[in-house]
């Protein structure tokens, strides 16, 4: 895997683009102007533009993609569908020498369609300073308002290069990581693809299956109908629903709040990374099964080694 060389940061000397100004590319734009950068950003929409302006999410909004021009270093902050259909007007504005890296949370699609397009528009040198990367940061939130300061402090910041990877483009973006405190990680795309279907996508798809489980089981579906005597059945029946959701404590919020995060990026993960995200739902269901079993057999001890077992591995994942 391809090392990067002596870094010969970009936004010393000049500036930084970043396309969108979501959760990521608003964070970005706020650490990179404290870290004393110019940030030029791209948006869709005039409406976006003017509230990144009055939130100062970068040094210049634009809708016009000219506003890329000059810049060493741009940051592909786009949601998961559009990095894989990159506009045309997009990629004629990019600048024929500048570093490009993206943030999407799927690395393996991604190399060949930017290798592809970047090859086409100027040749092996622009495709070789394409640095496929996955700041592993963010929360519930999403839009031009969600951008925060110090998102990804501590956090990893995952690279999957080529092996003909430009190792001075490779160094670029390794430092803006460090530039914004997070930790580097370098990794071979299918392995980053495998690895976050487990700890990042699956996630999203069982706090949102815990989700539906408390509000359908809890109104009753899927449950015998009742018969015409069962008054005090149906008066339980009618106050759980509501019960269920005052009781509802910092345990179940824990747990579901990926899947009450943003729907549309949760569809692109389980779309981008499909076959990984299906192993891994089929190693959850077995997972679930072994625990039914031992709840139905009574085996309280097997339970209880079980549980114990997995409180002695979670310190090894946070």
């Amino acid at each position: 895997m391809t090392n990067p060389a002596e870094p010969r940061p970009a936004w010393r000397h000049g500036p930084v683009g970043v396309v969108g100004l979501g959760l990521i590319g608003g964070s970005l734009g706020l650490d990179l102007q404290t870290a004393g950068a110019e940030v030029r950003a791209l948006v869709r929409r005039e409406a976006t533009a003017t509230r990144a302006r009055d939130r100062g999410l970068a040094s210049v909004v634009s809708t016009d993609p000219s506003v890329l021009a000059g810049c060493d270093l741009v940051v592909l902050a786009l949601p998961l569908d559009q990095l894989l259909a990159p506009p045309p007007d997009l990629l004629q504005a990019l600048p024929p020498e500048a570093v490009l890296t993206d943030v999407g949370s799927v690395k393996g699609p991604l190399l060949p369609v930017w290798s592809a397009a970047l090859r086409r528009l100027g040749g092996e040198r622009q495709a070789r300073r394409f640095v496929p990367s996955h700041p592993m940061a963010g929360t519930a939130e999403a839009g031009v308002e969600a951008g925060v300061c110090d998102l990804f402090v501590a956090r990893p910041w995952v690279v999957t290069p080529a092996d003909d990877t430009d190792p001075e483009a490779l160094a670029l973006v390794a430092d803006l990581a460090a530039t914004l405190g997070a930790r580097w990680v370098c990794c071979e795309a299918r392995a980053h693809d495998a690895a976050v279907a487990l700890i990042s996508h699956l996630p999203v798809l069982v706090s949102a299956a815990l989700l539906q489980t408390a509000d359908r089981s809890s109104a009753g579906e899927g449950q015998p109908a009742l018969s015409p005597s069962s008054q005090s059945q149906s008066s339980f029946m009618s106050s759980l629903p509501s019960l269920v959701r005052t009781l509802a404590s910092s345990g179940f919020a824990d747990t579901t709040r990926v899947g009450g995060g943003n729907p549309e990026l949760g569809t692109l993960m389980a779309r981008g990374n499909r076959e990984a995200v299906l192993q891994a739902l089929a190693g959850y269901r077995h997972s679930l099964d072994q625990l039914e079993q031992l709840v139905r057999q009574e085996d309280w001890a097997e339970l209880q080694q079980l549980l114990t077992d997995c409180r002695d591995l979670r310190p090894q994942f946070v």
